[in-house]
């Protein structure tokens, strides 16, 4: 077996040694260098070039988004961000995922050196996941994001325009992982203001949710936030799981909401997407509209089967425009898809299925 050479780009002396050392444990995986910035690792690429980048944002003489900027438009290649558990962290980290990044791990302030050791199956997974990853749908991911409209007076004062207040029985459950970020601003900028209320899980560690729906709110005709206990899920509003809890579908009476609940990992993660389509298999059962989207391993899976047999629609990323081929195909297995379909037609199946057909 080929083993996975990994370049790791850090300017701390201590994150590059644990790094190396926890990657190392791996048989498949082969640390073949270690930079304190990009400067030198462009030196290090030209002598022998890795099939993964561990890289840091925050780095002297050049930062990590101008070089992953630089790498994808000129030689893509699959990159894992390693990025501080702070807002400031967040929002360059979201930038790195907009720009072509493959997935996150996560580093303290504080007693780093232990946590990273203690996270070496999270970082390895990721290592792994990002070396199967397809990289002309994630770089014709990023290319595809539309520029955001110039701005009207609707920015500070708001027109006649409101969201529908009445109450909907249509429902859309999207899970999503590796890859997800760019897919989800793919699809979420391709729709309109009036369509069906969404729900979200797109694993993301703790603090990063946030800033990502931000971005995402930002950019779209929709409204995008991070979900809160409580939350209405209405027409023209996508609702996203926090980062470190899951998510679930409640109903009262004739309206949806959300609940925002601790728990342990499920399918080794929180939030889990099969906690998110079992809730919503529950309560909306045939009046929801699941999706299973580019990601790694299996989480989702059974959520979907389990709204399949309840009477829901369900689709399925299809392989070709994923970045990661994993959770669909999983889905597929089970039976749990009724149709695959490219990323630029998901979109258009969701305002059909709001408009009733």
């Amino acid at each position: 077996m080929n083993q996975i050479k990994v370049l790791i780009v850090d300017d701390s002396a201590v994150v590059r040694q644990v790094l190396t050392a926890n990657l190392s444990q791996d048989p498949g995986i082969k640390v073949i260098g270690a930079a304190s910035d990009p400067l030198f690792a462009m030196a290090k690429m030209q002598v022998q070039w890795p099939d993964v980048i561990v890289l840091d944002v925050e780095m002297p003489r050049m930062d990590g988004i101008t070089f992953l900027k630089k790498l994808m438009g000129e030689h893509p290649t699959p990159v894992v961000i390693c990025s501080s558990l702070t807002e400031k962290g967040a929002e360059t980290t979201i930038q790195a995922l907009a720009a072509g990044a493959v997935s996150i791990v996560t580093k303290p302030k504080a007693g780093l050196k232990q946590f990273l050791q203690d996270d070496s199956e999270n970082l390895i997974a990721a290592v792994k996941a990002a070396s199967r990853a397809n990289l002309r749908r994630l770089v014709t991911a990023v290319a595809a994001v539309p520029v955001p409209a110039k701005l009207t007076a609707d920015a500070i004062l708001p027109g006649t325009f409101q969201a529908m207040a009445e109450t909907t029985d249509r429902v859309v459950a999207i899970g999503t992982s590796t890859g997800g970020t760019q897919a989800l601003e793919v699809l979420l900028t391709a729709l309109p203001r009036v369509c069906p209320g969404i729900v979200i899980v797109q694993h993301m560690p703790e603090k990063f949710t946030g800033a990502f729906a931000d971005r995402l709110n930002n950019l779209c005709q929709i409204e995008v936030r991070e979900a809160v206990n409580g939350d209405r899920v209405l027409p023209g509003r996508a609702l996203i799981a926090q980062g470190g809890r899951h998510m679930l579908l409640k109903r009262s009476g004739a309206q949806y909401h959300v609940e925002i609940v601790d728990g342990p990992l499920v399918t080794r993660h929180r939030p889990s997407v099969d906690v998110l389509f079992r809730s919503v298999a529950k309560c909306a059962g045939k009046n929801a509209l699941g999706i299973i989207m580019t990601g790694m391993g299996d989480d989702g899976a059974r959520g979907l089967k389990e709204m399949h047999d309840m009477g829901a629609r369900t689709l399925g990323q299809d392989e070709d425009s994923c970045v990661v081929y994993g959770m669909p195909k999983e889905a597929v297995k089970l039976g749990a898809v009724n149709k695959e379909i490219p990323l630029d037609r998901i979109a258009y199946e969701i305002v059909a299925y709001g408009g009733g057909r």
